[in-house]
């Protein structure tokens, strides 16, 4: 990724089988201060291929707000902990406003 903007958030997305999948996940990555929010999002439907097959499943998908040397910490504890064979790590830099940023600075380790 490019060079880190002095207020960058990391937005990372991912998703995941079943709400409970889900809501370990969250808790996880907060209880080791790897970011400052988690949003939980059901309801979705994905479409795609998977070993050539074509599959369509229910879905829960994570947004996390964390900073961008917490990235590094996500991949590991995703390794450890996603249920999926190759989870979907998608990040994106996201400009915050100073009280945003100062808010999540002192939620990460």
């Amino acid at each position: 990724m490019p060079e880190c903007n002095d207020r960058d958030i990391l937005t990372v997305t991912t998703t995941l089988g079943t709400p409970a999948d889900a809501r370990a996940l969250a808790r996880a990555i907060l209880q080791r201060r790897l970011a400052a929010c988690v949003q939980v999002e059901e309801g979705l439907t994905s479409f795609y291929r998977w070993q050539g097959k074509e599959c369509e499943d229910a879905e829960v998908r994570l947004t996390i707000k964390t900073l961008p040397h917490c990235e590094a910490g996500l991949l590991a504890l995703f390794a450890e902990q996603h249920p999926y064979e190759v989870p979907q790590f998608l990040c994106m830099r996201m400009r915050a406003s100073e009280a945003y940023l100062a808010w999540a600075t002192g939620e990460v380790l």
